[in-house]
């Protein structure tokens, strides 16, 4: 039973954000054989000033 963690700024569409769990399942059922009903995706989406990177916020 795959897990996939997806950590995103946030920004996307709705759509865009369906079409990328349709394409990582995908992508796993393709690798691991893995049934894709068995496969789950989760997408975490960060506000821009709740990240950092190089000790600086990304905004």
């Amino acid at each position: 039973m795959p897990f996939v963690h997806v950590e995103l700024i946030k920004g996307r569409s709705d759509e865009q954000l369906t079409q990328m769990i349709k394409d990582i399942t995908e992508a796993v059922h393709k690798n691991t054989g893995a049934p894709k009903e068995h496969i789950h995706v989760i997408i975490n989406e960060l506000d821009k000033h709740t990240y950092g990177q190089g000790g600086e916020w990304r905004a």
